[in-house]
């Protein structure tokens, strides 16, 4: 069987990978096995550059430069999808017309609120990791943020019946996939943040579930779109969920790997 690591790395980053060959929407599916690694990948990419930017930029500085590493190394791939998703959610009063507003290339003031709110929440959620050892969240909140797209597309139907790119997700993601990116999840959950990370994992699943009602009454499922701004949402949640156990367990310890 075709690795599809390389492709879910390229799919939701930058990163090259070369001879990636003939890819096909059956592979995009099955690639999404790797998404939680691929998050811990960025996670530890992020926890790297914030050590690197505090020590030579003063905090608010250093936040600025993070959340910027964070847009260029995703190709704002999930803030596109966020700022479509909420367009269509604010502007339409049907599914059909929801959907048509959402493939709209146009950036409207409801998405453009949803990217401003976004880009300052994590602002500020950085701002607070920049003066914390070892920064943790800064590895788990890709983790959980990449799984939840996964049970996302498990949960959820298709909406376009013209199709999108989307759908492969969708329609093609199985139940051994789900739970290959469930157990790296749980593993890289319990490793980075021990029981902190485990609930928030399941927080994370509790909030996707209610988010797949949402979606399936609000559009008829979900979308390439969707699933961008499920990631978003995902991540803002983590962050803020990881400063509160920081507060609310502050004698617990964790693991500092590098």
């Amino acid at each position: 069987m075709k690795c599809t690591f390389p492709l879910a790395l390229t799919f939701l980053t930058v990163l090259p990978w070369p001879r990636l060959g003939q890819v096909g929407p059956g592979d995009l599916a099955r690639s999404m096995f790797w998404f939680p690694w691929v998050g811990w990948i960025l996670g530890v990419g992020f926890w790297g550059a914030l050590l690197a930017f505090r020590s030579v930029f003063p905090p608010a500085a250093a936040a600025a430069l993070l959340l910027t590493l964070t847009v260029l190394a995703t190709r704002g791939l999930h803030l596109d999808g966020l700022a479509d998703t909420v367009d269509g959610l604010g502007g339409g009063t049907t599914p059909e017309k929801r959907l048509a507003i959402m493939k709209d290339s146009r950036l409207g003031a409801f998405g453009a609120v949803s990217l401003f709110l976004a880009l300052l929440l994590k602002f500020a959620f950085f701002l607070a990791w920049v003066g914390k050892t070892p920064g943790f969240g800064l590895i788990l909140y890709p983790v959980i943020s990449r799984w939840g797209m996964v049970f996302l597309a498990y949960l959820s139907p298709y909406a376009r019946p013209e199709g999108g790119l989307g759908q492969a997700m969708t329609s093609g993601v199985t139940g051994r996939a789900l739970l290959g990116a469930t157990l790296s999840a749980l593993a890289l959950a319990l490793l980075t943040a021990k029981i902190s990370g485990l609930l928030l994992l399941a927080a994370a699943g509790a909030v996707v579930w209610l988010l797949g009602i949402y979606f399936r009454k609000r559009l008829g499922g979900v979308t390439g779109d969707v699933l961008g701004a499920a990631n978003e949402v995902l991540e803002i949640l983590v962050l803020m969920g990881l400063l509160l156990c920081s507060h609310l367990f502050p004698t617990v310890s964790y693991p500092q790997f590098f």
